[in-house]
């Protein structure tokens, strides 16, 4: 008789499907707080000082008639965030795997940040302005970091 020797299965402390439902939570939370708190003050001159939110600038842009640039920041920082966690509460939830177009969706996950993080960086080398970071702007980044945490092995899921 030949014994298989079955690999050691190594012991998870919290498994992935335990601690995915709060890390959804956190992420749906901290993206509310992230788009409606202040992101950055900007204060010029010492006197002035501007602390918009995201929906804030969104909504400046398009009042301004920048409309292309409204869009671009409204689709890449609000409309995407907002299908990924759609499509991974569905998938954490409905225990299915992720579609494929999801890991699309995953790709661009970052971009919004870094728009933000080049937002604050041409304001403070300017010298017009300086831009100081707000509790949106970290509510968001830890947004973007949850929900990707969530997502991580989801693909793997059967359906």
């Amino acid at each position: 008789m030949v014994r298989t020797i079955q690999p050691a299965k190594r012991a998870n402390f919290l498994p992935m499907q335990n601690i995915r439902p709060l890390l959804l939570l956190i992420s749906a939370v901290s993206f509310g707080l992230g788009i409606s708190l202040p992101l950055i003050q900007f204060q010029k001159f010492y006197f002035f000082t501007d602390t918009p939110s995201l929906l804030m600038m969104v909504h400046g842009l398009w009042q301004e008639q920048d409309i292309g640039l409204a869009l671009i920041v409204g689709i890449f920082s609000i409309a995407l965030p907002v299908c990924k966690q759609a499509v991974t509460f569905q998938a954490v939830f409905a225990r299915r795997k992720l579609s494929n177009w999801a890991s699309v969706i995953a790709k661009w996950s970052m971009m919004d940040v870094l728009m933000v993080a080049l937002l604050v960086f041409a304001a403070k080398t300017s010298g017009l302005a300086s831009a100081i970071a707000q509790p949106g702007l970290w509510f968001f980044a830890l947004s973007t970091i949850t929900i990707a945490i969530a997502t991580f092995g989801l693909s793997d899921q059967k359906k």
